[in-house]
Protein backbone atom coordinates (compact mmCIF):
# COMPACT_ATOMS: atom_id res chain seq x y z
CA UNK A 1 0.00 0.00 0.00
CA UNK A 2 3.25 2.18 0.95
CA UNK A 3 4.02 1.43 -2.52
CA UNK A 4 1.21 2.91 -4.23
CA UNK A 5 1.17 6.11 -2.49
CA UNK A 6 4.46 6.78 -3.88
CA UNK A 7 4.19 6.10 -7.63
CA UNK A 8 0.60 7.55 -7.29
CA UNK A 9 2.92 11.00 -6.01
CA UNK A 10 5.55 10.05 -8.24
CA UNK A 11 2.92 9.97 -11.01
CA UNK A 12 1.43 13.53 -9.60
CA UNK A 13 4.50 15.51 -9.61
CA UNK A 14 5.48 13.94 -13.14
CA UNK A 15 1.79 14.69 -14.43
CA UNK A 16 1.71 18.49 -13.07
CA UNK A 17 4.79 19.35 -13.84
CA UNK A 18 4.59 18.41 -17.44
CA UNK A 19 1.26 19.81 -17.73
CA UNK A 20 2.93 23.15 -16.99
CA UNK A 21 5.89 24.31 -18.71
CA UNK A 22 8.16 26.81 -17.21
CA UNK A 23 8.61 29.19 -19.73
CA UNK A 24 6.94 29.30 -23.03
CA UNK A 25 9.66 28.63 -25.76
CA UNK A 26 10.98 31.97 -27.32
CA UNK A 27 10.75 31.81 -31.30
CA UNK A 28 13.84 32.41 -33.50
CA UNK A 29 12.78 34.41 -36.83
CA UNK A 30 15.48 33.89 -39.38
CA UNK A 31 15.45 37.10 -40.47
CA UNK A 32 15.94 38.77 -37.04
CA UNK A 33 18.86 36.44 -35.89
CA UNK A 34 21.51 37.21 -38.08
CA UNK A 35 20.68 40.62 -39.96
CA UNK A 36 20.05 44.36 -38.40
CA UNK A 37 16.64 45.17 -38.99
CA UNK A 38 17.14 48.77 -39.64
CA UNK A 39 19.55 47.69 -42.22
CA UNK A 40 17.37 46.15 -43.99
CA UNK A 41 14.84 48.39 -43.83
CA UNK A 42 17.09 51.10 -45.00
CA UNK A 43 18.42 48.95 -47.60
CA UNK A 44 14.67 48.47 -49.39
CA UNK A 45 13.72 52.00 -48.85
CA UNK A 46 16.59 52.94 -51.18
CA UNK A 47 15.65 50.21 -53.73
CA UNK A 48 12.05 51.50 -53.93
CA UNK A 49 13.10 55.36 -54.12
CA UNK A 50 15.71 53.79 -57.07
CA UNK A 51 13.25 51.71 -58.83
CA UNK A 52 10.10 54.66 -58.68
CA UNK A 53 13.22 57.66 -60.00
CA UNK A 54 13.93 54.60 -62.54
CA UNK A 55 10.48 53.72 -63.64
CA UNK A 56 9.51 58.17 -63.91
CA UNK A 57 12.72 58.44 -66.44
CA UNK A 58 11.41 55.48 -68.50
CA UNK A 59 8.01 56.29 -68.84
CA UNK A 60 9.26 60.55 -69.53
CA UNK A 61 11.50 58.58 -72.21
CA UNK A 62 8.60 56.32 -73.96
CA UNK A 63 6.03 59.40 -73.69
CA UNK A 64 8.42 62.03 -74.97
CA UNK A 65 9.05 59.88 -77.81
CA UNK A 66 6.52 60.51 -81.22
CA UNK A 67 4.63 57.45 -82.55
CA UNK A 68 3.47 57.06 -85.57
CA UNK A 69 0.10 58.39 -87.24
CA UNK A 70 -1.68 55.36 -89.41
CA UNK A 71 -3.44 56.25 -92.42
CA UNK A 72 -7.66 56.01 -92.00
CA UNK A 73 -9.13 52.89 -92.76
CA UNK A 74 -10.91 53.29 -96.20
CA UNK A 75 -14.59 53.88 -95.79
CA UNK A 76 -16.69 50.55 -96.04
CA UNK A 77 -19.92 50.70 -96.98
CA UNK A 78 -21.30 48.13 -94.24
CA UNK A 79 -19.26 49.80 -91.70
CA UNK A 80 -21.06 52.78 -89.37
CA UNK A 81 -24.64 51.74 -91.01
CA UNK A 82 -27.28 54.45 -89.46
CA UNK A 83 -30.76 53.48 -89.74
CA UNK A 84 -32.35 56.71 -87.81
CA UNK A 85 -30.13 59.68 -86.51
CA UNK A 86 -28.59 60.22 -82.92
CA UNK A 87 -30.30 62.15 -80.31
CA UNK A 88 -26.88 64.29 -80.38
CA UNK A 89 -26.56 64.38 -84.14
CA UNK A 90 -25.47 62.36 -86.91
CA UNK A 91 -22.01 60.84 -85.75
CA UNK A 92 -21.63 58.66 -82.66
CA UNK A 93 -20.81 60.58 -79.61
CA UNK A 94 -17.56 59.86 -79.60
CA UNK A 95 -16.51 60.36 -83.07
CA UNK A 96 -14.51 63.43 -84.35
CA UNK A 97 -15.60 63.46 -87.79
CA UNK A 98 -15.45 67.58 -88.88
CA UNK A 99 -18.62 68.40 -91.39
Amino acid sequence: MAMASVRSGILRTALRGASRPSAPPKRGFASSSHHDDAYETAKWEKITYLGVATCTVLAIYNLSKGHPHHEEPPPFPYLHIRNKEFPWGPDGLFENKHH
